[in-house]
């Protein structure tokens, strides 16, 4: 699944170059310029090899990024390097209109499901693997905060790379074979819209919303569209160190001239596998953050499930279960996971899709220790 890492010298030598330019412009423009560099231990107890080695120790990724403001208008990037191919996470410029209002243009996340992350861990949460999860289009969004309320509007005319590419950070309709199964799909047409009120108390806060999303499916075999749609409610609520978040969602994706509709294909990370064409996500997660002299641990428990909803009777549930630990030190963050799976793309032994039918009936398991560095 993973490539030979090999970076061209002009990739190389790109982000360098940058940063100079910016480190240059810095005290005019206040651009400032940080970065990451992270490796990874994976230990799978489902795969011969890797027990036989006691795991496998490699580089994860690295990434630089901008981010600045001059008067109302600024902008914010950040470029990965993984181990052979490289991607844009995201990149966009900003205006603020007033203190309520600001608008984001380029590729930004789009607004759907708890703002940030419905997630504690390395491994993300299931919505992730289906598109609903940190993901970043190309469009233009408009983001509005007043007291408690908070308004997220947003336009994507289409996803950030191309249909066909599978290096790519966010979850996106994929283009290509997957599985012996040909589709043609791109995302275009975008809608979003998201709505958060946040209630404050003392020792903490819970934030409520509820998330729309709207878009087209485009066939570029045939020139026809297709459409889709997802809905969720989500809260995400933190008292006294404790952190609960809850969502529940529901998605449909409608490709015109499917050879299958009961599935659809995506790609992220620099792999295509294919999900539920209709199905229910559920997403509980807590955390508890204790202080010490030195940083922080947060210990977390995130459990998601996916449940398909398709004509075909025989496809099944998908399951994955997160207990970790993230530990921030100073620059460092390290994130300890122990990953159990079933019928879930990159948690099991089947790494091929999530909510189809099932291969095995078994629950897989493996630990992963994510290492970083921020500068």
């Amino acid at each position: 699944m993973m490539k030979k890492f090999n970076i061209s010298l002009v990739a190389a030598l790109l982000p360098l170059a940058l940063a100079g330019v910016a480190q240059a412009q810095e005290q005019e423009d206040g651009i400032d310029v940080s970065g990451t560099v992270r490796v990874n231990y994976a230990y799978k107890d489902y795969s011969e090899s890797s027990k036989d080695k006691g795991g496998d120790f490699a580089f994860d990724m690295a990434a630089i990024k901008f981010n600045g403001k001059l008067g109302e208008w600024g902008l914010a990037s950040e470029y990965r390097f993984f181990d052979g191919w490289q991607a844009l996470r995201y990149g966009y410029g900003f205006y603020d209109l007033n203190p309520e209002w600001q608008i984001q243009f380029g590729v930004n996340q789009v607004p759907f499901g708890n703002p940030g992350f419905i997630s504690n861990s390395f491994w993300f949460g299931v919505p992730y693997y289906l598109g609903f999860e940190d993901d970043y289009d190309l469009g233009v969004k408009g983001v509005y905060s007043s007291g408690a309320w908070g308004t997220e509007m947003a336009f994507y005319k289409n996803a950030e790379y191309g249909a066909g590419r599978a290096d790519r950070y966010s979850t996106d309709l994929y283009s290509g074979v997957v599985n012996g199964t040909e589709y043609n799909n791109e995302e275009t047409n975008q809608l979003n819209l998201r709505q958060t009120y946040e209630m404050s108390y003392e020792g903490g806060r819970t934030l409520f919303g509820a998330s729309v999303e709207f878009g087209q499916i485009y066939n570029n075999k045939t020139g026809n569209n297709g459409d889709r749609y997802a809905v969720a409610l989500h809260t995400d609520s933190s008292y006294q160190g404790w952190n609960l978040q809850l969502q529940a969602m529901q998605y449909e994706y409608d490709a015109a001239d499917a050879v299958d509709s009961n599935k659809i294909a995506v790609a992220a990370y620099n792999w295509q596998y294919e999900i539920a064409a209709k199905a229910q996500a559920y997403s509980v997660n807590l955390a508890k953050t204790i202080a010490t002299d030195w940083g922080s641990l947060k210990f977390y428990n995130d459990f998601g499930m996916v449940t398909p909803d398709v004509a075909d009777d025989g496809y099944d549930t998908s399951y994955q279960n997160v207990t970790g630990c993230a530990i921030a030190a100073g620059a460092t963050y390290t994130m300890v996971d122990f990953i159990v799976g079933k019928n879930m793309y990159a948690s099991t032994r089947d790494n091929g899709h999530v909510g189809l039918p099932e291969v095995g009936d078994s629950w897989d398991k493996r630990i992963n220790i994510n290492f970083g560095y921020y500068f």
